[in-house]
């Protein structure tokens, strides 16, 4: 069971607290103000009321022996900002931070966090991409602007096979998986394509949009 230090027990910290532990982690969130600590108790394995930048509080609470430790801090960006450093200083394995800005999301970068958050420009960006095209039903974004993307089958590809379409060497995008009605699989090669089946496929936007004839 992986176990994870959330510092900040605000909407963003309350709300990784419940998701982390309906996935089964073991949590302790800090936070120097208790009603937001109360509130959050029925989700957390523990917590603490504590001042966050402060190098003697944090060390009692052995932030090395955390898988991971969370900065979810979004009022005060100096008191993140220095979060995240103490924590690195003092030995965490891995530093998530949140962000507001990409001015912020560089300092913290630059001040011992292994990885940003930036929940506004993420879900910015999934909407602006999702809502783009009828055909992008969802997407997922990953590293080196490659994403998944859910996308409603083109009426063109009916009755033809992954073979036919031969969308690695045309588009330079991989089909990983297909939808029909509740069933998800991964195709066989000679599987026809149905009208109503929805593709998850992997690539570049530009390559998505030329496949998919999304202007």
């Amino acid at each position: 069971m992986k176990s994870v230090l959330i510092l900040g027990a605000g909407n963003f910290g309350s709300m990784l607290a419940q998701q982390m532990n309906e996935q089964g982690y073991e949590i302790m969130i800090v936070d120097i103000r208790e009603s937001l600590i109360n509130a959050v108790m029925p989700y957390v394995t523990d917590a603490q009321i504590g001042d966050c930048t402060s190098p003697a509080f944090l060390q009692t609470l052995g932030v090395g022996n955390f898988d991971l430790c969370v900065v979810s801090i979004s009022e005060n960006f100096q008191t993140s900002l220095e979060a995240t450093s103490l924590l690195k200083e003092l030995g965490a394995k891995i530093v998530i931070s949140r962000a507001k800005n990409e001015v912020q999301e560089k300092f913290l970068l630059r001040n011992g966090a292994d990885e940003v958050v930036y929940p506004e420009k993420q879900v910015a960006k999934r909407l602006a991409t999702k809502y783009s095209s009828e055909k992008i039903l969802d997407f997922l974004q990953l590293e080196g602007g490659f994403s998944i993307y859910e996308m409603a089958v083109p009426e063109e590809w009916t009755g033809k096979t992954l073979v036919d379409l031969d969308l690695r060497r045309k588009f330079e995008i991989n089909l990983i998986c297909l939808r029909s009605g509740r069933e998800i699989r991964v195709p066989r090669p000679d599987r026809e394509f149905k009208p109503d089946d929805v593709a998850y496929v992997v690539g570049e936007l530009s390559s998505i949009r030329k496949c998919f004839h999304i202007r």
